[in-house]
């Protein structure tokens, strides 16, 4: 009786995996508002220059950067919403809509730890990729072994998108 009442106290703390559910949804709340709120106030400083008829030094550099920003942290949102959905399913219930949703649509459906990892890690991927976009817009390149450095990255960032798409084929 003991052992009884032991497992299926055991059993139902998997439902303290509910906080990292809540408190992932909300952050993926906050970082979409957040990045919304960033496109907004480059969107305004976009406006505002081109009414003004100035042109400021790197005017066209600060414009997709700051959209690049919130690319990222859409993406990161995206993380947390896969990372919630996916925490939900595999520890407290499926969640009903997604049974009802076509199977080139279900995106958010988890079945296994590695198959969340695996979500996870390809969206990860790709902020690394838009945060490394980001911040090569803002680098000066003072030679041609700068340039050679920076080739070889983006040939790197390539070749690491080309494997992690082979991997997802399997």
């Amino acid at each position: 009786m003991i052992e009884r009442l032991f497992e299926s106290a055991m059993w139902k703390t998997r439902f303290l995996v509910i906080f990292a559910v809540l408190f992932g949804l909300l952050g993926a709340v906050v970082l979409f508002v957040v990045a919304s709120m960033d496109i907004f106030v480059v969107a305004k400083y976009a406006f505002d220059t081109i009414i003004t008829h100035a042109h400021p030094e790197n005017f066209h550099e600060d414009i997709v950067s700051g959209i690049i920003g919130a690319v990222d942290l859409y993406l990161i949102a995206v993380v947390m919403l896969i990372f919630s959905f996916g925490i939900y399913e595999l520890f407290i219930s499926p969640i009903d809509h997604n049974e009802q949703a076509q199977d080139d649509s279900k995106i958010l459906s988890i079945t296994s730890l590695d198959q969340l990892k695996d979500k996870i890690a390809k969206v990860i991927v790709m902020v690394l990729v838009v945060n490394f976009f980001q911040r090569v817009l803002h680098t000066e390149y003072n030679g041609a072994l700068e340039m050679l450095y920076f080739a070889l990255a983006v040939a790197a960032l390539a070749l690491g998108l080309f494997f992690l798409g082979k991997v997802g084929k399997k």
